[in-house]
């Protein structure tokens, strides 16, 4: 008998850890599998000093990934599963991207073709969007009797002006690329062909910056969003203090005077 395909492939190089949703044969639908997997290799990019940043992507050339598995979904509910809510609480998988909410490393989304329902807020879970000029985001889970329980009522709510939020959340209406640019929402759009050059520029400036300062400003940045300013500049920040005490917070100065690249120790 031999063993079941990964639904994710997961490689390490150069200090970038690239994970691919590889179910292209129906869009990269999630099952709860793919959660499964997805899980370790995020414990896995944690936990790994080697690895800077990570890049997602779906594979094939049709979508990022189309969200949850339908026909799976349909089979739980004809086996009288429960109905899911917002969160992966009790779910395969937990915590999953969406609601892991201490990765302290930063995420991009290389998102070509579609990008709908789990899939357009797995993107939205990320620091960084990278799109092609091919890519269609939408949330159509009101059409379908569902929400967008994994952040995107949330996220979207937060990320775009409250009458825009709330007219793709209510209609399943689509987004073109363009669209997503205008409205902040990613944060470069490039044809097709030029997708994975661009990608390359963004980690390799991700991997040029000192890591402990990346963790602490992501930490910061999402930490500090909905509290007062002046409490922002008092609340402590894990990683914040781990960067003040490294050796990284005098080595980036030190390599600016003597006109060199600074060399990294991650502590």
């Amino acid at each position: 008998m031999t063993a079941a395909r990964a639904r994710v492939r997961y490689e390490k190089k150069d200090n970038i850890a690239h994970v691919t949703l590889d179910r292209p044969e129906v869009l990269n639908a999630m099952d709860r599998r793919m959660h499964e997997e997805l899980a370790g290799i995020w414990d896995d990019i944690e936990t790994d000093d080697q690895v800077r940043v990570a890049v997602l992507t779906g594979a094939g050339e049709r979508a990022f990934s189309v969200g949850q598995d339908l026909k799976e979904r349909a089979s739980l509910d004809a086996a009288g599963t429960p109905v899911t809510t917002f969160g992966s609480r009790g779910l395969p998988g937990r915590p999953r991207l969406t609601d892991r909410f201490t990765l302290s490393k930063p995420v991009l989304a290389r998102v070509h073709g579609y990008a709908l329902g789990g899939g357009f807020e797995l993107a939205l879970a990320c620091d960084l969007i990278v799109a092609s000029d091919q890519a269609v985001f939408s949330l159509p889970e009101a059409r379908l009797g569902l929400i967008p329980g994994a952040g995107g009522v949330f996220r979207m709510a937060r990320q775009l002006p409250q009458k825009v939020a709330m007219g793709y959340l209510l209609t399943g209406r689509r987004m073109s690329a363009a669209t997503a640019l205008a409205h902040g929402l990613v944060n470069e759009v490039v044809p097709a062909e030029q997708l994975d050059r661009c990608v390359a520029e963004w980690t390799d400036d991700l991997v040029r910056s000192a890591p402990l300062s990346v963790r602490a400003i992501k930490e910061a940045a999402q930490k500090s969003v909905d509290i007062p300013l002046e409490e922002a500049f008092t609340t402590t920040y894990v990683w914040e203090e781990r960067r003040r005490r490294s050796t990284d917070a005098v080595e980036g100065v030190r390599a600016f005077v003597e006109k060199r690249r600074p060399v990294w120790s991650g502590r």
